[in-house]
C-alpha cells in the first residue's frame, strides 16, 4: 500500500515518541493522570501559573533534551526522503522528526514545539537553555528582554488559539493525499483529530498504527497494533 501510494501523509502522535524515553500525556501513569494541565488563560492571568508552568517544562528538560529519533521516526523520515511523502503532520512537540532528517519546512507541528519559547508580545525567539538558569536561580518565571511581554514554550496549551497558517497547511495536506498514515496518536484530540476523517471523506486510504484502539479504527482500511518501532520497521523506503 505504502509503495503504491503517490503522496502519503503521516500523521504521528505521542506513542511514536515513547520508545524515545517521552512517556505521553494521557495514559495511566503519564503526567495529566499527575498533575492537571495549565490552561493559557491561567498562564496569562497568574504568575503562580506561569512559575508552575517553567517548572513543570525544565523537571522535563532531561526527557527532551538527551531523547533520540525512534525506529518510528527514522521510518518516517525514509518516506519524505524517497519523495512519497511532502509532509509530516504531527501533534508531538519534541522535534524529533526534524532529528531524524526531515526539513523543518516538511514538519507541520499542529500542537507547536517545546525545544523553544516566545514571547507572546513580540514573538522574539528564546532558547531554552538560555532560560533555564536564570529560573532556577530566581524562580521567576521569564518575561522579554524587548518589551516585557510573558515567554511560553513554544507549544499550544488548552484553551490557545489553534495557529491558522499550520492549520490550514495540516487540511490542505489531508484533502490532497492518497494515503494518510496515523502513527502513534489516540485520535481523541481536536481539532487535530479530525484530519484523518477529513482524509478519508477526500478519498484516501486511511492507515492507523498504534498500540490500542483509537476513534479512526472504524474508517480505516488497515489497523497495526503493537511496538511501533518493531512495525515500522517494516515499511523503510
Amino acid at each position: 500500500m505504502l509503495k503504491a501510494a503517490d503522496r502519503v501523509v503521516a500523521f504521528t502522535g505521542a506513542g511514536l515518541s515513547t520508545e524515545a524515553g517521552i512517556p505521553d500525556f494521557r495514559s495511566p501513569g503519564g503526567r495529566w493522570s499527575r498533575m492537571k494541565p495549565i490552561s493559557f488563560e491561567a498562564f496569562l492571568a497568574g504568575d503562580e501559573a506561569r512559575r508552575e508552568s517553567w517548572r513543570r517544562r525544565f523537571d522535563m528538560d532531561d526527557e527532551i533534551r538527551l531523547a533520540r529519533p525512534t525506529r518510528g521516526h527514522l521510518a518516517i523520515a525514509s518516506w519524505v526522503r524517497a519523495g512519497k511523502c511532502p509532509a509530516v503532520i504531527t501533534q508531538n512537540i519534541d522535534n524529533l522528526h526534524q532529528a531524524s532528517g526531515i526539513p523543518a519546512d516538511a514538519v507541520v507541528e499542529v500542537h507547536g514545539n517545546t525545544t523553544y519559547a516566545t514571547c507572546l508580545d513580540c514573538a522574539r525567539r528564546y532558547e531554552i537553555a538560555a532560560l533555564r538558569e536564570p529560573f532556577l536561580a530566581s524562580g521567576k518565571a521569564p518575561c522579554c528582554d524587548d518589551c516585557g511581554g510573558f515567554i511560553k514554550t513554544a507549544t499550544i496549551s488548552f484553551g490557545q488559539p489553534m495557529p491558522e497558517t499550520v492549520m490550514r497547511r495540516a487540511t490542505e495536506l489531508a484533502k490532497t493525499c492518497d494515503l494518510f498514515v496515523v502513527v502513534g496518536s489516540s485520535l481523541v484530540v481536536y481539532p487535530a483529530a479530525d484530519l484523518p476523517r477529513l482524509a478519508h471523506r477526500q478519498g484516501a486510504r486511511v492507515v492507523i498504527v498504534n498500540r490500542e484502539e483509537t476513534p479512526g479504527d472504524a474508517y480505516a482500511e488497515l489497523l497495526l497494533r503493537g511496538e511501533i518501532g518493531d512495525l515500522l520497521a517494516d515499511f523503510v523506503l
